[in-house]
């Protein structure tokens, strides 16, 4: 039986989300904690990886078991609960505070976390203003750029495919193809914005290099036809700098 869940995590601690030799993940965080509960292995697979640092609103994942998840207790005066819920639970007593499972429910075996995914959202956030309030969660800028550039600027993105410029390099990916569906900043306050961005699915590093780089536009060190360029170069060396992790979320997951 395969089951799908939905969760949010504070990615400050762990170094992403795929299990690394050397370091926590959300991953092995997770699959520890069912293991342990279902007394069996269980392996996770999730809709994407996050990097070290980013966090998630909302990471989706799936786990296979081939017995029936264990029944909640019966106790008189209780509300009925199923075991989707009961397991939810448990899992919540367990995680540490910075990782937070919000639902569980039976899909079609079939049904993939990551390759039925149609499409991916990420919200990156900056402020202007300094606020003790925001530092992990969102990158300060010492200066307020040209955000009004920096959206004619990501409007071009919807003209291109191939997104070489923006992903790291060396990664085992078979193609660099992207369709971007969604690219814009919002204003939420007078010193707080954040870039939104829909595709079908993203390459590695692949938000905070698009983000660093319009940032060069919004400083005017970067014009429009520039943007257009280093995505025609397919280059990673033509963009600019990533930005911080600490202001990344993966906001939702399609299907």
């Amino acid at each position: 039986m395969r089951y799908f869940i939905e969760l949010s995590y504070d990615g400050t601690a762990y170094h992403g989300w795929q299990i690394q030799p050397n370091g926590s993940s959300v991953q092995e965080t997770l699959q520890q904690a069912l293991s342990m509960i279902l007394r069996t292995d269980v392996a996770v697979t999730g809709a994407g990886r996050t990097d070290a640092g980013v966090h998630a609103a909302m990471m989706v994942a799936h786990f296979d078991v081939e017995d029936s998840l264990p029944a909640p207790p019966v106790r008189e005066g209780d509300a009925k609960q199923t075991a989707e819920d009961y397991l939810t639970y448990r899992l919540n007593g367990v995680l540490p505070h910075d990782i937070a499972i919000h639902k569980i429910y039976p899909v079609p075996d079939d049904m993939h976390a990551r390759f039925s995914a149609r499409a991916r959202t990420y919200y990156y956030y900056v402020h202007t203003r300094k606020s003790p309030f925001l530092r992990d969660r969102s990158w300060r800028l010492v200066s307020t750029p040209d955000f009004d550039a920096m959206n004619r600027a990501a409007a071009t993105l919807f003209e291109y495919e191939d997104f070489t410029s923006f992903s790291k390099v060396n990664t085992d990916t078979k193609t660099n193809n992207c369709h971007v569906t969604s690219a814009q900043w919002v204003q939420l306050s007078d010193f707080e914005w954040r870039f939104e961005i829909t595709a079908d699915r993203f390459l590695r590093n692949m938000v905070r290099a698009i983000v660093g780089t319009l940032i060069e536009v919004g400083r005017g060190t970067l014009g429009i036809d520039g943007f257009r360029k280093v995505i025609e170069q397919k280059n990673r060396s033509a963009a600019g700098d990533s930005v911080p992790a600490r202001g990344l979320f993966l906001q939702t997951v399609e299907y």
